[in-house]
């Protein structure tokens, strides 16, 4: 039982995601928001998570409200969600929209490090357990596709609320794991940026943020640029879920073959590949090769990322650990690419935005390897635990 509810938990989450994200910059789009309007949309708000994903998850390992914490996010983002599809004003869905950012943050790191803590020592098995996101997606896709291509955008709202409502009750049976006394939840993020590993950890994570980012949210807007319809914008993400099947549940088995930190500059790698192909082809079909070799990608960079968060992280900062991890790479990294894209969107148009981006990810890498030869690791500080109640 200590799998099925992990396993639950991101099937419900994934599906919610897959119901509604992908289609928010069309929302923005026939909400008639100009690039500017749109790039705001997309890049501010997840600065918002740079800073709340630590705040939140530091707060739950310090104080042990990690339940409490996921909890009430959950509740938050249904209700911003349920809000969003009935205004008009940018100003307003540019506040729902933060308010969304502020509370899911914390959602799933928590829920990693809640899943690494109920796995023990079997703790390599963290991909299999995250495959149910991936089923989730790959399931869901598809049929939010349709949806949306017959029914309209708002069936993607309503469909995001009642798969995370249900998931609120599934996230209550996550077993988190022992806190540790730290001065505060701040200091014990201080202590993670004081670290040379973890400081080029991070900026590797920026990077996928942007190779992740990018087709997440403008994919879809691309793949209209070319002529393609929403139903053929699902099945696209769809072939993109089925390659990440076997990463995950072999994911495993790679970390302990390349290591962590391998396998995220392996990923880092075909993300950069995989934003030039993006930018070359010319027809809707031909991104569907392109999602075969795209979808290995983000589980290679996920299971990759995780591990390395959960082994290099003290006792005491696993929870901290995962959220500046999401933070830099569904914080920072979207942001800048939320915000950028929307503007070389509208400039250059949907290929030579990610020919850009995927230059940038390639010299970012070229950056972050020459930085960590000059500079060697050192010895990470440790935090004594102490243990807590269930």
């Amino acid at each position: 039982m200590k799998r099925i509810w992990p396993f639950t938990f991101y099937f419900l989450y994934f599906a919610a995601v897959s119901s509604l994200m992908p289609f928010l910059v069309l929302f923005y789009q026939g909400l008639g928001f100009n690039g500017a309007q749109i790039g705001l949309l997309t890049g501010i708000p997840p600065l918002i998570t740079l800073f709340a994903a630590p705040f939140w998850t530091g707060l739950a390992d310090s104080r042990h409200w990690h339940k409490f914490v996921m909890g009430l996010g959950i509740v938050i983002i249904i209700l911003a969600i349920l809000l969003l599809p009935t205004v008009t004003s940018f100003i307003v869905v540019f506040g729902l929209i933060i308010l969304f950012n502020t509370f899911i943050s914390p959602v799933p790191s928590l829920a990693d490090s809640a899943t690494m803590n109920m796995l023990g020592e079997e703790r390599a098995m963290y991909g299999r357990i995250r495959l149910g996101g991936t089923i989730g997606w790959g399931v869901f896709a598809p049929i939010a596709g349709a949806l949306v291509d017959h029914y309209g955008l708002k069936i993607g709202f309503w469909s995001f609320s009642v798969l995370m409502l249900i998931n609120l009750f599934v996230s209550q049976k996550f077993v988190h794991g022992s806190h540790e006394q730290t001065e505060s939840s701040q200091g014990g993020i201080r202590m993670l940026l004081t670290s040379r590993r973890w400081i080029l950890f991070l900026f590797l994570a920026f990077l996928g943020g942007i190779g992740a980012f990018s087709a997440a949210s403008y994919l879809f807007p691309y793949m209209a640029e070319l002529g393609a319809s929403e139903s053929m914008m699902g099945i696209a993400s769809s072939v993109a879920t089925l390659t990440e099947i076997p990463v995950f549940f072999f994911g495993n088995r790679l970390v302990k073959k390349f290591g962590s930190h391998r396998l995220l500059i392996l990923a880092l790698v075909m993300f950069a590949i995989r934003s030039l192909l993006y930018g070359l082809v010319n027809t809707p079909f031909l991104v569907l090769p392109v999602q075969l070799f795209g979808g290995t990608i983000f589980p290679l960079l996920w299971v990759a990322g995780v591990s390395y968060a959960d082994e290099n992280a003290p006792g005491g900062l696993k929870s901290s650990g995962q959220g500046l991890f999401g933070a830099m790479m569904f914080g920072f990294g979207s942001a800048v690419t939320g915000f950028t894209g929307g503007l070389l969107l509208e400039s250059i148009g949907g290929r030579g935005m990610f020919l850009v981006l995927g230059i940038v990810i390639f010299v970012g890498l070229l950056i972050a390897e020459g930085l960590r030869r000059l500079f060697p690791e050192k010895k990470e500080l440790q935090v004594v635990p102490v243990p807590s109640d269930k």
